[in-house]
C-alpha cells in the first residue's frame, strides 16, 4: 500500500497541466513516472481521475498515492528565522532576504520549511512532505512576512481567503524612473514567457493580473511605491513594474543587468499581511520592517529626494 500525499492547488498555479505540476511539486519524480500514477488512477483531484494533460483549477485538491518505497527526508534544520506571531493554528514568520521557501531541485536544505520543521512541531501536512504549512510564497529574494498553516483547517481556510482575495498583501519596491502619477493601476495578464520557461511575461492569453500602487517617496531616477497584490500570479509585482518600463531596482530577471544601489536582488518587500484567523474569524494584520540593505539603498538617495 502506497503512502498518500494532498497537494492544495495555488492561484498562480492555475492552468498548468496535471502531470507538469505534480513533476515540480513531487520530489524526485520524473514526468514520466507522474504520467504512470495518473493512468494508474494513483492521482485524483477532487476525488476524480484526470489525464495527464488536464488543466489544474485553483483550490483543487490533488490527492497523489505514491509507491512505499519512495523516502524524502526534508531535515529540520536550526535556521534563524523570526516568528512574529503563533497560536495552535497558524504561526506568522518574517522571511529573511536569500532564503527560499521550500526545497526543490538545487535547493534541498537551508530553505524555510527545513527551518520551520526545527522551530514548529506541528505543520498542515496540505501540499506533502516538501511544502507542509506553505499557504502561498515569496521569491528566494523577496523578504516579508508570511502566514503558515499549523492544521489542514487552518491551510484550506487561508488558501480560500487567497482564492477569493480577502488577503491583504501590501509591499514595498523601489523601481527605476519617476513615476508621475500618486496612484495607479497596473491590469495586465501574466504567463509564462513564449521565449525563456524560467520567467515570466504580460502575455495576451496569460491569467488575469492586477497590481495597484502608490507612490510614497521620488528620488532623482528613482520611485518608491507601495504595491497591494490584488491577484497572485508568479513574479506579479516584478513582471507588472517591467511592463511599464519601471522595473524593481536590482531585479536580475526583469531589470537592467547591472547592478544599482548595492541591490544585487530585486528591491522588494512584503511589508504589510491581513487575513482572518481560520478558527475565530478576527481579522489580523502584521508587519514587517524593510531588511538592512533595503534601508541603505534609499538611505543613498534622500539627498536626491524631490518634492511634488
Amino acid at each position: 500500500m502506497g503512502r498518500s500525499e494532498l497537494h492544495l492547488v495555488e492561484e498562480d498555479l492555475e492552468g498548468e497541466r496535471l502531470d507538469a505540476f505534480l513533476a515540480e511539486t513531487v520530489a524526485d519524480l520524473s514526468r514520466t513516472a507522474v504520467k504512470e500514477l495518473i493512468t494508474n488512477g494513483q492521482v485524483l483531484v477532487d476525488g476524480k481521475s484526470r489525464k495527464p494533460s488536464y488543466r489544474i483549477k485553483e483550490g483543487e485538491e490533488i490527492l497523489i498515492t505514491l509507491p512505499e518505497a519512495r523516502q524524502v527526508a526534508i531535515v529540520p534544520q536550526d535556521l534563524p528565522l523570526e516568528i512574529i506571531y503563533q497560536d495552535q493554528d497558524i504561526a506568522v514568520v518574517n522571511k529573511p532576504k536569500g532564503m527560499v521557501v521550500h526545497p526543490a531541485h538545487g535547493n534541498w536544505d537551508g530553505t524555510m520549511v527545513n527551518a520551520l520543521l526545527y522551530h514548529i512541531k506541528d505543520l498542515s501536512g496540505i501540499n506533502g512532505e516538501i511544502r507542509p504549512g506553505i499557504v502561498h510564497r515569496l521569491d528566494k529574494d523577496t523578504s516579508g512576512v508570511m502566514v503558515v498553516a499549523k492544521n489542514d483547517q487552518a491551510h484550506r481556510n487561508l488558501a480560500e481567503q487567497i482564492k477569493e482575495h480577502t488577503i491583504k498583501r501590501e509591499y514595498q519596491a523601489l523601481v527605476h524612473g519617476m513615476i508621475k502619477e500618486n496612484l495607479g493601476s497596473i491590469e495586465a495578464p501574466i504567463g509564462r514567457s513564449r521565449t525563456d520557461r524560467k520567467k515570466m511575461a504580460v502575455i495576451a492569453d496569460g491569467k488575469p493580473a492586477l497590481s495597484r500602487y502608490r507612490v510614497l517617496e521620488r528620488f532623482q531616477n528613482y520611485t518608491l511605491v507601495q504595491v497591494t497584490l490584488l491577484t497572485g500570479r508568479t513574479h506579479q509585482i516584478r513582471v507588472h513594474f517591467s511592463y511599464i518600463k519601471h522595473p524593481v531596482v536590482g531585479d536580475p530577471v526583469y531589470g537592467p543587468a547591472k547592478h544599482h544601489l548595492g541591490m544585487e536582488s530585486q528591491a522588494l518587500h512584503a511589508c504589510r499581511l491581513g487575513f482572518n484567523h481560520p478558527r475565530t474569524g478576527e481579522y489580523m494584520e502584521f508587519t514587517s520592517e524593510l531588511p538592512e540593505v533595503f534601508k541603505q539603498a534609499l538611505q543613498k538617495l534622500t539627498k536626491y529626494t524631490l518634492t511634488d
